[in-house]
């Protein structure tokens, strides 16, 4: 038997991993995971005095979608380069950027210093969540992921609740610049962790050629669609040239891409992942969760305030049952997952809360109890926790070791494009519904263009009660239709969630090692490319190279 590990690559895998030195890597994740969670909710309920101090509502929804694009553009990127030449460092220099951007941030003086220093965050931000998910892929065999997955999910959940209410803290109690400056100690901390504790297997790959092309081609298409969807119905008419045009960008150019993955040698998004039916599944089921989550969740706050009178610390507090619904089902579920090994039915059960929970919410009205609302919430929390972290472990399960980084970021990149969407497209609605209904409601002379961009909720309530009653009234109006059209959606993702294969769960890494070499029709490679990974790919991907088990070891299964 001695003699069979020896001759097996694949031995070291089945080595049980030392606990305590995997806890002290995943503190290090959760402090990254944390900073890119913070940061795409704590403007959430700073925003409203963020625009009116710096004079701006027109630019309010690039606050949140500078900082979600660039996130979105980054994730393949750093999915590829980290399966290529490793994550640690990567991840310290992602860690690094998003500091950097959290300080041009911290100084900005008006709107577009502001977006700059968010878009920034985003180059290093797009790296945190890929990074932390790859590298757990790294050190955790499938079965046992479910737990630290459930876990990062609670985690995301609780900055989700931290964020709101630190923005709201900090623009009452300090000043909404320390949404910026709280990252500071957090990302030295975070680099320091992950410095001492990340040691992960090295990658040898010779000199792969990088798909700068691909990488051009995949952020000039995400912008094009994201731009057309920020600007459509609000700067231009849907019908205007320039949107048009976006949208005609982003196809062309995205036709342009899949011609150059073909070709690429190390393709920043290798084409033989869409040939897998979770990854396919999954995927388009998380860019609806993700339309579903940030379309709608980025205005809740912002509308709290506005409708029902409360503080921007009360409006993040009122928000806390959707996301302690959230923590409960992805702890739990993750839980679920390891101990059983069967997650089908976990996301199906979350898009049908999901759906229900924006339905709620799309019948909102003035006058309804802040209790309701915050019932509401939490059905789509329980949703959220049963599907956002259990897709991404769909995916891992579905690739090995050689492109579990690249698959993770592509599931990723296509979720964060619909939260993208989702918030460019909710807040262009939004925003020009609002604009109108202000316009017809608003005594003459009132709603002038200055008025509406220095509008905060502090001014709303000193104002007279007719004034007051149609700002409310329009808020209301302006984006609870929102919620109803996201329903169909939801809908689709419970269709498409159906179909996903279960599979089993490997117990322990050897199933996601790939070896140091394959062969390949008779022969040997120390280094195998994407295309010759597609061209065995039904041993490689679709087999999940079953047949790099030890001898004698058995099943991992």
């Amino acid at each position: 038997m001695s003699n069979q590990t020896e001759a097996s690559p694949t031995a070291t895998a089945e080595e049980t991993p030392d606990r305590k030195h995997i806890l002290l890597v995943f503190v290090g994740l959760i402090l990254a995971m944390l900073l890119a969670a913070l940061d795409q909710m704590i403007f959430s309920t700073a925003l409203p005095t963020v625009v009116g101090e710096l004079g701006g509502v027109e630019h309010m929804l690039w606050v949140t979608t500078a900082y979600i694009l660039a996130a979105t553009i980054m994730m393949p990127v750093y999915g590829k380069l980290g399966d290529l030449f490793g994550r640690k460092h990567l991840f310290i220099f992602a860690i690094s950027i998003f500091m950097i951007g959290s300080i041009v941030g911290g100084l900005a003086q008006n709107m577009p210093e502001l977006i700059a220093g968010r878009a920034i965050q985003g180059l290093g931000g797009g790296g945190l969540m890929i990074l932390a998910q790859a590298i757990i892929a790294d050190v955790v065999p499938a079965r046992e992921r479910g737990k630290y997955m459930g876990v990062m999910g609670g985690v995301f959940a609780l900055a989700s609740v931290a964020g709101p209410l630190l923005g709201g803290y900090f623009t009452e109690s300090l000043d909404w610049r320390w949404c910026f400056w709280i990252n500071i100690p957090l990302g030295i901390a975070a680099i320091v962790s992950a410095m001492m504790f990340l040691h992960l297997p090295k990658r040898d790959q010779g000199k792969p050629k990088i798909d700068v092309a691909g990488m051009i081609t995949l952020a000039v298409a995400s912008s094009a669609i994201v731009l057309a969807t920020s600007l459509g119905g609000n700067t231009y008419a849907w019908s205007s040239w320039q949107i048009i045009g976006l949208f005609a960008t982003g196809v062309v150019v995205g036709i342009v891409f899949v011609f150059i993955e073909k070709r690429a040698a190390e393709p920043v998004m290798p084409l033989y992942l869409f040939k897998n039916r979770n990854f396919n599944l999954t995927t388009g089921a998380g860019l609806i969760t993700g339309i579903a989550m940030f379309g709608a969740m980025a205005y809740m706050p912002t509308y709290m305030q506005m409708v029902t009178g409360v503080t921007a610390t009360q409006a993040g507090l009122l928000m806390i049952p959707m996301m302690a619904a959230m923590l409960i089902t992805s702890i739990s579920s993750g839980q679920y997952v390891t101990k059983t090994g069967t997650y089908k039915f976990l996301p199906i059960m979350g898009s049908v809360f999901i759906a229900l929970g924006l339905f709620l919410l799309s019948t909102m009205t003035p006058d309804m109890a802040l209790w309701i609302r915050c019932a509401y919430l939490a059905v789509m929390g329980l949703g959220l926790g049963l599907t956002m972290q259990i897709l991404v472990l769909i995916v891992q399960n579905s690739f090995p070791a050689k492109a579990v980084g690249t698959a993770t970021a592509a599931n990723n990149y296509f979720r964060q494009i619909g939260a993208s969407v989702g918030s460019a497209a909710v807040g262009s609605l939004f925003t020009s519904h609002l604009i109108n209904l202000l316009g017809e409601r608003l005594p003459a002379g009132v709603g002038t263009e200055a008025d509406l961009n220095s509008l905060v909720p502090s001014a709303v309530q000193d104002m007279p009660a007719e004034i007051q009653d149609a700002i409310v009234s329009s808020y209301n109006d302006a984006l609870t239709p929102v919620f109803l059209l996201m329903v169909p959606l939801l809908a689709v993702s419970f269709i498409l969630l159906l179909f996903v294969k279960q599979e089993k769960l490997a117990t322990t890494i050897e199933r996601d090692v790939v070896p140091e070499s394959f062969e390949i029709d008779g022969g040997s490679s120390a280094y195998l490319d994407t295309r010759e990974l597609e061209t065995v790919g039904a041993r490689v991907v679709d087999e999940s190279i079953d047949s790099s088990a030890a001898p004698g070891t058995g099943s991992t299964r």
